[in-house]
């Protein structure tokens, strides 16, 4: 049963104790992207066709010049019939083994991207402490669209590369063994090279994606804090700052660039060793007894030779794409196998009496801190306002987030209709509560869609009547589109106050047997809370409400009052009876009357 600690090491921490070998992570990928067995033997068959075709070019030379220059026997017509005939084939293969590819790449991609979304919908509320709501998109978005994209180019490119070699050198052995071992020396040099540098271009790399992160860091701290950088006058001292960590940048770009360019003039270089044996070998063979190396045959010799660099090279380097491509997707795997779903039972019921009950409740977020809630014992009758009062951090909004399950005791018992709420299942738990939280969130989407969220079908009338009791129809008549007016990114289209008021339209069209109301009236002025709370009385008419709230108009209606301090209930009874006792409570009122703004 999930609980309320949050001090679960971070799934990067995880990730860092037990590596697996590469081969090990591989495998666990299997399952997104190596069902697909038609496109992968397409892609296979694909790219072993075009590797084919690349000693066939070579192969052309040795007709065309011994034949068509020096005997003059080629027919013409066949000249370009061969080549149109040879790039047409390694086209139509290379089309269809990148088809293949971006079919796997993509619905493996999806059916992650998938798993991790679904996985966070149900996910225990503990996730969303763990990790940031950045971290969390940047895993599920960047890095399973990175990572599947670097991995299957490079597995492609393995074996593209590795059947082109292969045919290469088949290729050379034909046409002559002994000058294909001089050629054997030159693949291991180029390959440790390219290995070589391929590993300091690498780690330049990590170290420039560091620098390039810590550089938007600096960025995106001088765009929040704008206004403290120019009331403290800093602006010179952060232009330090950037500069320094831009210097930093511009160094390992450079090194880079030294790595990157070091290897075309280095293995241009043992490139023109080996040529230079071949040459020199090749022609004591056409001058030794029985040995005639013809023209066509060098040339198509020292072609196909020549064209060995560029595999090797990509082959040299193919560990690099692969490792980056499973580290960024394990961050996706890791994600979706520490992530556990929440717990719940199978007791459903379409509307709830509302009847609440918590015994000997205790909710600690962090061992060695106070208990935000400790030894709380609460009974709610169906239909009963009951208002929640207490200083900052008493444990008011801990309490009733405990109804809807988002947070879980570790030790107590909480039930809703005389059933223990880890025995209801979550979903029909869930629907017994509306909510309106003092942070509002609402989607990209129309007015209409977010009050409705969740409903299969928007009821405009229903809408309208919501919006109407929300004191909100008004200004949405003003609007283009009326209701079917988008809100932009958590509507901040609307006002505050508007943003508020459109939650409590939401909560009205639910129509939960309990509601949840935290501080939900904190951004209306007095004209329209006056209003809201007329619709919310008729509301909470034959309803089970909890209301935190610190305004007396909210809380004198209230049936029973329940004063919080330190995670514990000081006191409780009516507003009339407790401002008759002078107690906390009075204290409280007191306190708010002297700083409230008077007319």
């Amino acid at each position: 049963m999930p609980t309320a600690d949050f001090s679960a090491a971070p799934p990067s921490a995880q990730a860092s104790a037990a590596p697996l070998p590469l081969l090990a992570r591989l495998k666990r990928l299997h399952a997104y992207f190596g069902y697909q067995r038609l496109a992968w033997s397409v892609a296979v068959l694909a790219t072993l066709v075009a590797a084919v075709t690349e000693p066939l070019i070579p192969a052309l030379l040795k007709p065309l010049l011994d034949q068509g220059f020096t005997e003059g026997s080629l027919q013409l017509w066949m000249v370009p019939v061969a080549i149109i005939g040879v790039f047409l084939v390694r086209g139509l293969a290379q089309f269809a083994g990148q088809y293949a590819l971006a079919r796997i790449a993509n619905e493996g991609m999806v059916r992650l991207r998938t798993a991790l979304f679904e996985r966070l919908l149900v996910a225990r509320m503990e996730v969303f402490h763990r990790e940031s709501a950045s971290a969390l998109s940047n895993t599920m978005v960047y890095e399973v669209q990175t990572g599947f994209n670097a991995l299957v180019q490079a597995l492609l490119g393995l074996s593209r590369d590795g059947f082109t070699l292969i045919a290469l050198l088949g290729y050379l052995l034909y046409l002559n063994w002994q000058l294909t071992l001089i050629v054997g020396v030159m693949v291991p040099g180029v390959a440790w090279i390219m290995k070589t540098l391929s590993r300091r271009l690498y780690r330049l790399t990590k170290t420039s994606q560091r620098a390039t992160d810590d550089l938007a860091y600096v960025v995106e701290e001088n765009v929040l804090a704008h206004r403290m950088v120019r009331l403290h006058d800093a602006q010179a001292k952060e232009t330090e700052r950037f500069g320094q960590l831009s210097e930093r940048l511009r160094r390992l770009a450079m090194k880079s660039t030294v790595a990157s360019a070091a290897m075309t003039p280095t293995t241009q270089l043992l490139a023109a060793a080996a040529l230079s044996a071949v040459i020199c070998i090749a022609l004591w063979q056409s001058r030794g007894a029985g040995e005639q190396v013809t023209v066509g045959g060098f040339a198509a010799f020292i072609a196909a030779m020549l064209m060995l660099i560029a595999p090797i090279r990509r082959l040299a380097d193919v560990a690099n794409p692969i490792t980056r491509g499973v580290a960024a997707l394990e961050r996706g795997l890791l994600l979706l196998s520490s992530t556990e779903p929440e717990t719940q039972g199978t007791y459903r019921c379409e509307r709830a009496r509302g009847a609440i009950a918590l015994e000997n409740v205790r909710v600690v977020f962090n061992e060695g801190q106070a208990p935000a809630v400790d030894g709380i014992s609460l009974t709610i009758r169906p239909g009963e306002v009951v208002a929640l009062v207490g200083s900052s951090g008493a444990g008011k909004t801990t309490l009733v987030n405990l109804l809807p399950r988002f947070l879980t005791p570790q030790s107590g018992r909480i039930t809703l209709d005389d059933v223990p709420l880890q025995d209801w299942d979550l979903r029909a738990l869930r629907r017994q509560f509306a909510l309106v939280s003092q942070d509002v969130v609402m989607f990209n989407a129309s007015i209409a869609a977010n009050v409705a969220l969740g409903a299969s079908a928007i009821d405009e009338a229903r809408v309208q009547s919501c919006l109407q009791a929300a004191n909100l129809a008004d200004h949405v008549a003003t609007l283009a589109q009326g209701m079917h007016t988008p809100v932009g990114h958590n509507a901040t289209q609307l006002s505050g106050g508007q943003r508020q008021r459109l939650a409590i339209a939401r909560a009205l069209y639910k129509d939960a047997p309990i509601l949840i109301l935290d501080e939900a009236t904190s951004a209306l002025d007095t004209a329209s809370e006056r209003l809201v709370q007329q619709a919310l009385q008729r509301l909470m008419q034959g309803r089970t409400t909890l209301v935190i709230a610190h305004r007396l108009s909210t809380i004198e209606h209230a049936d029973r009052v329940v004063v919080m301090e330190r995670g514990q209930i000081a006191e409780q009874g009516t507003h009339a009876a407790l401002m008759a006792e002078g107690g906390l409570y009075a204290r409280l009122q007191a306190m708010a009357a002297a700083h409230r703004p008077q007319p």
